[in-house]
C-alpha cells in the first residue's frame, strides 16, 4: 500500500526520474539515492506480500500483523514507508528550498500531490464497496494517511528551521501518549482513537462489530497523529544522510529501538493503534535499514535490490490494489489459488506454504510489470 515520495513540483503523467546521486553528491544538490529507491522499493515488496495471501486464514506469523498489542516483521512495513517518504521530502523538497524555490509554489506542489493521493485512496476504498458483495465504503486508508503525513511533513520542511521538527514529533508523540491514556482504556473497540473514528466516520471503516455497532480502523483520524511523527523521523534522518553524518544516524537509530522498548512498558506496541512507543521502535528500525542499504549499495556497490519496485512504486500498490478488488469480485480468487497452489502444495507443504506461494507469485507478477515499466523509462508519479 503505497506511492513513490513526490518531487516538488505539480504535474502528474510518466517522468523520468533524476539520474541517481553519488555518496559524494549528498547535500549538494536534489537527486536521488539507489539506496533510497531499493528501500523504498523493498518496502512496497514486502507490502505486497503481506497484503495478498492466498488465504488469510493461513498465513505463516511473521507475514502478519500482530493481533493487537506487539510488533511483527509485517508491522514494520507501512512505518518504513512512511519513514522513507520523510527521508525523500529531506532529499527532494528540503534542496529546492535552499536553492531559493519559492515557499509558496513548493507548497502548492506538494498540496496538490497529497491530494491527489488521498483521492487515490479513496477512489480504491469506492472501487472496492461498488464491486465487491457486502463491503462498506471506508473513507480512512493507506494512501489517505500517506497523502495527509506528506502534506504535513513538506509544510514543515518548507517553512520551519529543523529545531521545530523535533519540537513537533515530541509533541505528536506526547499529545497523543495523554490523550490515549486519558481514553480509558487502550482495548479495540473501545479505545479513544476508536471511539473519535465511530463519531468521525461512522460505519464506513475498516472493520465493525455488528453486535455493538462500534468499529476500528488501523488508519483512522487520531493514530495519524503519531504517524505524522513517523514521517518526521525520516525527514531528519534524510537530513543527516545528505549531511553524511552516518554515525550519528547509527547511534539515533540505536537510541530510538531502545526508548521504544522502554515505552513499551509503558504504552504497548500496537501498530493499530500506532502508539509512541511504536514509533520510536519502528522509526529506530527504518533509519538501522536506510543506513544499512545506504553503506551497501552507494558506498560498497552491492545492486540496488528492489529498485524497479521503488521507482514505480504507485504504480505497483495502485495496481495490486485494483487486483486485490478484481480477483474476488470476478470469483477468479478462489479457484485460482485452490488449483494453482493449495490443491499441489498443500498436501506435502501445508496451507500456509501454499498461501505464501500464492503471495510470492503476485509479487512476482508486479515485478515483472514494473522491470518493464523501467526498461522502457516509464515512471508513473501522481
Amino acid at each position: 500500500m503505497a506511492t513513490s515520495p513526490p518531487p516538488a513540483r505539480a504535474g502528474a503523467g510518466f517522468r523520468s526520474p533524476a539520474p541517481a546521486t553519488t555518496p559524494a553528491a549528498i547535500g549538494l544538490a536534489p537527486g536521488r539515492l539507489a539506496s533510497l529507491d531499493a528501500l523504498r522499493g523493498l518496502t512496497v515488496a514486502g507490502m505486497l506480500l503481506v497484503n495478498d495471501p492466498g488465504s488469510w486464514d493461513h498465513v505463516y506469523w511473521p507475514l502478519d500483523h500482530a493481533a493487537w498489542n506487539g510488533c511483527t516483521p509485517t508491522d514494520l512495513v507501512f512505518p518504513f514507508f512512511l519513514f522513507v517518504m520523510g527521508v525523500s521530502v529531506a532529499l527532494a523538497v528540503l534542496p529546492r528550498r535552499e536553492q531559493g524555490a519559492a515557499p509558496g509554489a513548493l507548497r502548492n506542489a506538494a498540496l496538490w500531490r497529497a491530494l491527489r493521493i488521498v483521492a487515490l485512496g479513496v477512489a480504491i476504498n469506492a472501487l472496492a464497496a461498488w464491486w465487491l458483495p457486502g463491503r462498506d465504503m471506508r473513507w480512512p486508508g493507506v494512501l489517505q494517511r500517506i497523502g495527509v503525513c506528506f502534506a504535513v511533513v513538506a509544510a514543515l520542511a518548507i517553512y520551519t528551521p529543523r529545531r521545530a521538527w523535533w519540537i513537533a514529533i515530541a509533541a505528536l508523540l506526547a499529545l497523543y501518549a495523554a490523550l490515549l491514556l486519558s481514553g480509558g482504556t487502550l482495548a479495540k473497540w473501545d479505545n479513544l482513537a476508536d471511539r473519535v473514528d465511530g463519531a468521525v466516520f461512522g460505519r464506513y471503516v475498516w472493520d465493525r462489530d455488528a453486535l455493538t455497532g462500534r468499529v476500528h480502523d488501523p488508519e483512522g483520524l487520531l493514530s495519524t497523529l503519531p504517524a505524522i511523527a513517523s514521517s518526521l523521523l525520516g525527514l531528519c534522518a534524510g537530513v543527516w544522510l545528505r549531511a553524511r553524518r552516518l554515525k550519528l544516524l547509527l547511534s539515533a537509530g540505536m537510541a530510538a529501538v531502545l526508548l521504544g522498548a522502554l515505552w513499551s512498558w509503558w504504552i504497548p506496541l500496537n501498530k493499530n493503534l500506532w502508539t509512541p512507543s511504536f514509533v520510536l521502535w519502528t522509526g529506530g528500525w527504518a533509519a538501522l535499514a536506510l543506513l544499512a542499504c545506504h553503506w551497501l549499495i552507494d558506498v560498497r556497490g552491492f545492486p540496488a535490490l528492489g529498485r524497479r519496485f521503488g521507482v514505480n512504486a504507485i504504480a505497483a500498490y495502485a495496481g495490486s490494489q485494483f487486483m486485490q478488488v478484481a480477483l474476488p469480485a470476478l470469483g477468479w480468487q478462489q479457484p485460482v489459488y485452490e488449483q494453482g497452489f493449495a490443491r499441489w502444495i498443500a498436501p506435502w507443504g501445508g496451507e500456509e506454504l501454499a498461501s505464501l506461494a500464492f503471495a510470492i507469485v503476485f509479487v512476482t507478477f508486479w515485478w515483472a510489470i514494473v522491470w518493464w515499466m523501467d526498461r522502457r523509462r516509464l515512471y508513473l508519479k501522481l
